[in-house]
């Protein structure tokens, strides 16, 4: 793990996404966090340790997806599957793939396995099963403050984690995708889907494959927009901030399905100039508790005992 010093930062961004506004001060303690991603080595101890069953191992219960297929209710999970040609990009249902059987250890499906990939992020990983993870390793899952304070490495005053161009010089800084999402990878930075952690440089505080890669899941609720300082009080910094209540994470668009969503923070290598601008840390996404998809991972933190 490495050691987060802590400290003030601009949280949020006025420039890009509408969920990631209003930018704001934020102050967050310091913190131990892993220095990549939880890899399918350290996940395999895990269950090897405890026999531990992903959601993706499981079939759904019927009552908890009111009007849901029953062919669907099965063990299985969404994996990205590139189409032949150009597709409408509103549509993700064109990429993404309900394959059963496909879990942490068949991450493309049953005919699938960990052969070369033990040190590439485990994926696959839902809220559940990364809280479970952590609390079996003695550790929690970061807020969101704490993840992108973490993310930014102290260089929060540019456009990437890394400075102003996505690829300064030619040269990739994490692993995203390149050409012309979703049919067609160029793979100039060497990768289709995840890679092993460390591939890429790490920011100042130590930390790998904070962009890109897969996602990560952090601890709290997710909501439309950041709070911000309360009214008239400007001058008031929120120290180590817990973001929304659960009431407003739930998803408008799916009204039947009350499953509360949480903040997922960092990309992937599936995030692209002309589809997912997400490879910045101040980019944020929502995600169900229970969802589980090949580019969905997360990392642990440690924060210290207070008196």
């Amino acid at each position: 793990m490495a050691w987060i010093p802590g400290g003030r930062f601009r949280m949020g961004s006025d420039a890009h996404y509408p969920e990631e506004a209003p930018a704001h001060e934020v102050e967050v303690s310091g913190f131990w966090m892993d220095e990549a991603p939880v890899t399918n080595r350290q996940f395999q101890a895990f269950v090897a340790a405890t026999g531990y069953q992903t959601v993706a191992e499981v079939p759904p219960r019927a009552e908890d997806y009111p009007g849901a297929d029953p062919a669907m209710l099965v063990a299985a999970s969404l994996v990205f599957t590139p189409p032949a040609a150009p597709v409408h990009l509103g549509d993700w249902s064109q990429w993404w793939a309900w394959v059963p059987a496909a879990s942490w250890k068949h991450p493309l499906g049953p005919e699938s396995d960990l052969e070369g990939l033990l040190d590439h992020p485990v994926v696959h990983i839902s809220h559940y099963d990364a809280v479970a993870y952590a609390q079996w390793a003695g550790k929690s899952l970061p807020t969101e403050a704490e993840w992108e304070f973490a993310g930014w490495g102290g260089n929060s005053g540019h456009e990437f984690a890394w400075g102003d161009e996505l690829a300064p010089g030619g040269v990739h800084m994490a692993n995203t995708f390149q050409g012309s999402f979703p049919h067609f990878n160029s793979l100039e930075d060497g990768f289709a889907r995840t890679s092993p952690v460390g591939s890429f440089p790490a920011n100042a505080f130590g930390l790998k494959d904070m962009i890109g890669n897969v996602w990560e899941w952090t601890d709290d609720w997710y909501s439309t927009r950041h709070e911000g300082p309360p009214a008239g009080k400007s001058c008031c910094v929120p120290a180590n901030p817990r973001g929304a209540a659960i009431e407003g994470s739930y998803d408008p668009t799916m009204p039947d399905i009350r499953i509360p969503r949480k903040v997922l923070k960092g990309g992937s290598h599936l995030c692209t100039p002309d589809y997912c601008r997400r490879y910045r840390p101040a980019a944020r996404h929502a995600q169900m508790l229970d969802s589980a998809m090949s580019h969905l991972g997360f990392r642990c933190v440690i924060r210290p005992a207070t008196a």
